[in-house]
């Protein structure tokens, strides 16, 4: 699971990143001490770092260069400045994107994966595996033991979230509400009828109870 960590002083803003990239499939890291940024930014490396501009102790333009020194970690500036010129610093000082706020989420999330893909699609190929049943994301389809059946683009992206988050109760709430943020517009009926076809597409394969609901909870794999 990619960890991208959140450098931003706002709590408002960084509770919603928090969250926004949580239901999203993320782990998220947030450094609080701003003292030693550099230093928290080495002991918990991640994938992808989102950073503000305005911060205490120094700004995000200082703070990048100091990263580039060690590591060429994607970065993403999300600011509420907008001239030109602080697009230009941010690029020329080794930030990969500039996002102003408000930012739209979908537009953020978008982003974030194209960057990501960039980065790592060497080492973190579009497989994701849990016990012995395979979720091929570039065609689709879902594979055990040799046989496999096709998804639709609903069932692909609820497998993927259920993936990212196995072993862990997931709510029937965070899957509609990631779907809805994937512009898919799931509602709770739908998402019934699309964990329905999922099984049974499962059970054509030879896996049996592998989506679990727990009643009042949500689903488990």
């Amino acid at each position: 699971m990619y960890q991208i960590m959140v450098i931003e002083d706002d709590p408002v803003i960084q509770e919603e990143l928090s969250v926004l990239l949580k239901s999203n499939g993320y782990e998220v890291i947030l450094p609080k001490d701003f003292f030693n940024i550099i230093s928290e930014i080495q002991k918990s490396p991640s994938h992808l770092i989102l950073l503000d501009i305005n911060l205490p102790v120094q700004d995000g333009f200082k703070i990048c260069s100091g990263i580039r020194t060690f590591s060429n970690v994607p970065i993403i500036f999300v600011t509420s400045r907008n001239t030109d010129m602080d697009e230009l610093n941010s690029i020329m000082l080794g930030g990969d994107d500039f996002i102003t706020k408000p930012y739209n989420t979908s537009i953020l999330l978008a982003r974030i994966a194209s960057l990501l893909k960039r980065t790592y699609a060497s080492e973190h190929a579009e497989v994701l595996t849990y016990q012995e049943v395979t979720l091929h994301l570039e065609n689709s389809k879902i594979e055990y033991q040799g046989n496999s059946a096709e998804l639709t683009k609903n069932e692909l992206k609820i497998m993927v979230f259920l993936f990212r988050n196995a072993g862990k109760i997931v709510p029937r709430a965070d899957l509609v509400e990631y779907l809805w943020d994937s512009q898919l517009y799931v509602d709770d009926n739908a998402l019934s009828v699309n964990i329905t076809r999922i099984r049974e597409k499962l059970k054509s394969i030879g896996v049996t109870d592998f989506i679990q609901t727990k009643h009042r909870q949500g689903y488990l794999i």
